[in-house]
C-alpha cells in the first residue's frame, strides 16, 4: 500500500516518529478497532483513532444523544440531540478523516451478539457504563482471544488496564465478581468531571495504537489510576494471571457467555465506569 500525497501530509507527524514510521502507519491504516459505547470514554477514543488513521472503526451503541451527554461526550453536538449516537459519531469521524471506514451497530450488546461483533476486529475498546457489559466484554475477548482495553471513571478518578491473550491478568482476575446492585451509587448520583472522560478515553486510544504498531509497553499486568484533583497518575502492579480465574484460569468455570443482571450505570472503585 502506497500513501497518497494527502495521506503523507495527514500522517506526517506519525511517520517522522522512528517508533511508528511508514511501517507503523500502514499497520494503523490496515487495522480494525471496535469501540463498544459512544459515550464519555468511547467518544474521545474514537476521535483520536480516526485522526490516527485506523482503517476501520466499529461503533456500537443503542442510545440517542441527550443534552446531559454533551458535558463529556465530545463526539456529539447540540444539533445531534435526539439522533442515534452511532449516527452522530459516524458523521463526526468522517469529517475528521474521510479515509476511515466507520461501521455502526445501533444495538445493545449482549451474549447473543457480542461474539459476532468482535469477530472481525483486531482490538476492542470498553467504553460502556455498566458492570454486566464490562464482564461480558472481558469474557468474550478472553474466549475469542481478542485484546481489549478496560477503562472506568467516576467523579474525579479514572482507571485503565489492557488485556492481551497470554500476557497478564484479565478483568476477572482483578475484579472477580460484580458488586451487589445496592452497594454503589448510580451515575446521576455520583457525577463525573467531563474532562476526565477525555483523559482516560484518549489513553484507551493510545493503548490501541501501541498494540497495533507494536511499540512501547502496554498496561498488561498493571492498573493505571488517575486522580484528577491531585493530578496524580499511578500504576498498580497486578498479580500474574490467576490460575483460578473462572474465565482465563487453568480450569475455567465460565465457558459460555452470560447476561448478568444488574441495573445499568452503576459504578464503584471496583472496575468503575461512568460515561
Amino acid at each position: 500500500m502506497a500513501f497518497s500525497p494527502d495521506e503523507l501530509e495527514r500522517y506526517s507527524r506519525h511517520i517522522i516518529l522512528k517508533e511508528v514510521g511508514v511501517k507503523g502507519q500502514k499497520k494503523l491504516c490496515a487495522a480494525k478497532v471496535l469501540i463498544i459505547g459512544a459515550g464519555g470514554l468511547g467518544a474521545p477514543a474514537a476521535l483520536y483513532l480516526a485522526a490516527a488513521g485506523v482503517g476501520t472503526l466499529g461503533i456500537v451503541d443503542a442510545d440517542e444523544v441527550e443534552l446531559s451527554n454533551l458535558q463529556r461526550q465530545i463526539i456529539h453536538g447540540t444539533s445531534d440531540i435526539g439522533k442515534p449516537k452511532v449516527e452522530s459519531a459516524a458523521e463526526t469521524l468522517h469529517d475528521i478523516n474521510p479515509g476511515v471506514n466507520v461501521v455502526t451497530y445501533r444495538e445493545f450488546v449482549d451474549s447473543s451478539n457480542i461474539a459476532d461483533l468482535i469477530a472481525d476486529y483486531d482490538f476492542v475498546i470498553d467504553g460502556v457504563d455498566n458492570f454486566p457489559t464490562k464482564f461480558l466484554i472481558n469474557d468474550t475477548c478472553v474466549m475469542g482471544k481478542k485484546p481489549f482495553v478496560h477503562a472506568g471513571i467516576i467523579r474525579f478518578k479514572g482507571q485503565l488496564m489492557t488485556y492481551v491473550p497470554g500476557e497478564g491478568p484479565c478483568y476477572r482476575c482483578v475484579f472477580r465478581d460484580m458488586p451487589p446492585a445496592d452497594a454503589v451509587p448510580t451515575c446521576k448520583q455520583a457525577g463525573v468531571i467531563g474532562a476526565l472522560a477525555g483523559v482516560i478515553g484518549c489513553l484507551e486510544a493510545l493503548e490501541a495504537i501501541k498494540y497495533i504498531c507494536g511499540i512501547g509497553e502496554l498496561l498488561t499486568g498493571g492498573l493505571l489510576t488517575f486522580d484528577a484533583l491531585k493530578g496524580d497518575f499511578h500504576t498498580i502492579k497486578l498479580p500474574p494471571r490467576d490460575s483460578n480465574c473462572p474465565v482465563c484460569g487453568d480450569h475455567p468455570t465460565v465457558t459460555e457467555l452470560i447476561d448478568y443482571e444488574q441495573p445499568s450505570c452503576v459504578l464503584a472503585q471496583h472496575g468503575t465506569a461512568l460515561t
